[in-house]
């Protein structure tokens, strides 16, 4: 696996959405529109992916940078 960056979270975010949304980096992501299932869905993605992920992560980082800095330090 590549290893993600930031701009390609946010758009893996964004196409979860299904709707041009713009996504600051302390935009909490609840608010821009990502629900629980679409959130479990991206979790399992980035589980298969490699980078160890679950639900109860993304609910503990509620923003993009928040999610950012997780992600980024499971990453392989």
């Amino acid at each position: 696996m590549t290893r993600l960056t930031m701009n390609q979270l946010r758009a893996q975010i964004v196409e979860m959405l299904e709707e041009p949304v713009t996504i600051g980096e302390d935009d909490n992501l609840i608010d821009v529109g990502l629900d629980s299932m679409r959130a479990m869905n991206l979790a399992m993605r980035w589980e298969e992916a490699g980078v160890p992920l679950d639900f109860t992560d993304l609910a503990e980082a509620p923003t993009l940078r928040e999610l950012w800095t997780m992600l980024d330090a499971r990453q392989p």
